[in-house]
């Protein structure tokens, strides 16, 4: 135990500290990712296409901060109205790319799963960031050896994946690629529990942990409805009785998107083509192909239309 505690200890000073981060993108993600940062005392920088999504992000992040000091601020509503103001002052806007990342520690990209989009948008940064910034993506699918193909910088890259909500959900995976330095991937490991994160380490390989088990599970609830040997309601009530989920296979599906489900699953099997796990399931494809991604848009596997 002791000779563990030294060794956790000495891979721990091997990182760098973070104090000034860059999010690339202010949609949902974006903007978790940034209040979580600003909340635990980093600077940070929102850059997006547009001032109208800076303001919607700006709006999405001060509506939860409220949310959480309604709770934790409950008897003291100074200490709230201090909170939020200090969280807010620690958030910074922009929609030039090249003035966000001039003196930033870190990148967290966040923005549209389309690999052209995000290799071309690090080899910009990477053009222009200093030396010592680390560069990471927060994707859910694509390869990160893949998005850092253009980057010079091989031994600053890494990923770090959130969940969404962000400022709600614990854990945080963080990815290695070959090049990834040990100082690099310590100080990301160190950054995430700095956020308040459990953090776990991943290869570069299809969906980490967490995605890699569950949208195979996903896919084959969807593929139990195609061959009629369960219908959704009894495999949803099966799974949160019977194996103790808070949520079934199917009213997953329908909360994540199943445009979303669709598109990991479509990317892994062009990679991948002879990965059973990966097979399409020609249901979630008729069901998507008829507009119904699920919740958002009111229909899915589920009807949620009034």
């Amino acid at each position: 135990m002791a000779t563990s505690s030294i060794a956790n200890k000495m891979n721990s000073s091997l990182g760098r500290t973070i104090k000034t981060v860059t999010v690339i993108g202010g949609g949902l993600m974006g903007s978790g990712i940034a209040q979580v940062a600003a909340e635990t005392n980093h600077q940070v920088i929102i850059v997006d296409q547009k001032q109208e999504f800076l303001d919607k992000s700006l709006n999405i992040i001060q509506t939860s901060l409220k949310r959480i000091i309604k709770k934790k601020f409950e008897q003291d509503q100074q200490g709230g109205e201090k909170y939020f103001n200090d969280v807010k002052n620690r958030i910074k806007t922009t929609t030039n790319i090249n003035d966000a990342v001039q003196s930033t520690d870190i990148v967290i990209e966040a923005i549209i799963e389309n690999l052209e989009t995000k290799q071309k948008l690090f080899k910009q940064i990477d053009q222009v960031a200093p030396k010592h910034t680390i560069l990471t993506s927060n994707t859910s699918s694509l390869p990160i050896t893949e998005i850092a193909k253009d980057v010079q910088r091989q031994d600053k890259f890494g990923g770090l994946h959130f969940f969404n909500p962000v400022p709600v959900m614990k854990l945080l995976e963080v990815i290695r690629i070959s090049g990834t330095s040990d100082e690099t991937f310590q100080t990301l490991l160190n950054f995430g529990k700095a956020l308040g994160k459990t953090t776990v380490s991943c290869k570069d390989t299809p969906g980490f942990i967490v995605n890699r088990l569950l949208v195979p599970y996903l896919l084959e609830a969807a593929r139990m409805i195609e061959r009629g040997d369960a219908t959704p309601e009894d495999i949803d009530t099966a799974m949160k009785l019977g194996a103790g989920y808070p949520m079934g296979p199917i009213e997953l599906l329908d909360y994540v998107g199943l445009d979303t489900s669709k598109y990991i699953v479509d990317g892994w099997k062009k990679l991948y083509p002879n990965e059973p796990s990966f097979q399409a399931s020609e249901l979630l494809n008729k069901i998507v192909g008829e507009g119904k991604f699920g919740r958002k848009t009111g229909a899915g596997f589920y009807n949620y239309k009034k």
